[in-house]
């Protein structure tokens, strides 16, 4: 199987699912059990969304999971601690990306939400460069060939980064454990990525719906939106986050009855945004 599916659509709009994947290497050689890597997953986010192709959607997913490489981290995010031996590559500096690093959540992650370690070994510069060659740059090089064909398609382009997040925050997974969440979370860094405009008719939308909607925090979203949004250019991007008790039993995580009303709103969504133009 492909470490990425990539499905090319005919709208502007553009959707990608960095952190659903669920096929574990064999090379990954972890130190904890399958369920505590699992936690980790954006857990059936690719299902939630799974009517956008046939909507004319272009459609991103990453097969390999978060725990393995975290396509949504720049490939400087990384952890020198892992290795025995130098990084030979440039190392992230801007403090705002370190302190997921010095959370254990860099590009290659060192514990679990919970602060289980993943590894009982070092690390080999050889098996991160490989991580990087055979997911992260396939999986960016996919979300910017779909962006640049939407936009240049229809001389703008709106891309969503689909997440999902637990009901309450970890004790490891962001700067603010504890923090019970709202039910959707959309970020653009502060309208960095996006027009203040297109996020907030996102937020009004699911609201509207009966949602609690929180906007920029706690997650203002972070590479893959960076990466890729420029308003200024009419290249929108913005993250959206699902409470997972909307839709899933975390213990368990199958899917419970409120999936399919979730999945409508969801639709809803795509719906106006395929019918928005930003411009």
């Amino acid at each position: 199987m492909p470490n990425v599916t990539y499905l090319p659509g005919s709208t502007p709009l553009v959707l990608d699912s960095p952190h659903s994947g669920t096929d574990y290497p064999d090379d990954f050689a972890t130190a904890c059990d399958l369920a505590a890597l699992r936690s980790a997953e954006d857990t059936h986010v690719e299902k939630l969304y799974s009517f956008a192709p046939a909507l004319g959607v272009a459609w991103i997913e990453a097969h390999f999971p978060r725990s393995y490489l975290d396509a949504n981290r720049n490939i400087t995010e990384i952890d020198t601690t892992l290795f025995d031996e130098p990084w030979p590559g440039p190392v992230e500096t801007d403090p705002k990306s370190l302190s997921k690093v010095r959370l254990g959540k860099g590009l290659i992650w060192r514990m679990t939400d919970e602060g289980v370690p993943l590894y009982d070994r070092r690390l080999t510069v050889a098996e991160v460069q490989s991580r990087i060659a055979r997911c992260w740059q396939p999986y960016h090089a996919a979300v910017q060939q779909a962006i640049d064909a939407a936009h240049a398609r229809h001389g703008y382009s709106l891309h969503i980064n689909c997440h999902s997040m637990p009901a309450v925050a970890s004790a490891y997974s962001t700067d603010f454990p504890g923090l019970v969440h709202a039910d959707f979370v959309i970020g653009n860094r502060d309208e960095s990525t996006s027009s203040g405009h297109l996020a907030l008719q996102i937020c009004e939308h699911l609201r509207s719906l009966g949602y609690d909607v929180a906007y920029n925090h706690p997650y203002k979203g972070v590479e893959l939106v960076r990466r890729y949004g420029d308003p200024a250019r009419h290249r929108h991007s913005i993250q959206i986050e699902i409470n997972r008790k909307l839709y899933m039993d975390e213990h368990t995580l199958a899917p419970h009855g409120g999936f399919a009303a979730l999945q409508a709103s969801l639709g809803s969504l795509v719906r106006l945004l395929l019918a928005t133009d930003p411009r």
